[in-house]
């Protein structure tokens, strides 16, 4: 998962990306500290970063 990667990259502390996607705070943390997140949730998350699901839950080792 891609999520804290991307989000730094993108200038976006947890708060702002809490109000963005609608996804709460404890949720992103732990997406970020490496667990699994529903479908629905991913969604909410590529979308307020303007990214794909590909591009937020792909670990790079997987494209190679």
């Amino acid at each position: 998962m891609n999520l804290r990667k991307i989000r730094t990259e993108k200038g976006m502390s947890v708060p702002a990306l809490v109000a963005a996607s609608g996804v709460p705070r404890r949720t992103i943390q732990d997406l970020e500290s490496g667990n699994d997140g529903r479908m629905s949730t991913m969604i909410k998350l590529a979308d307020a970063l303007g990214v794909t699901l590909d591009e937020l839950c792909r670990d790079k080792a997987e494209d190679e």
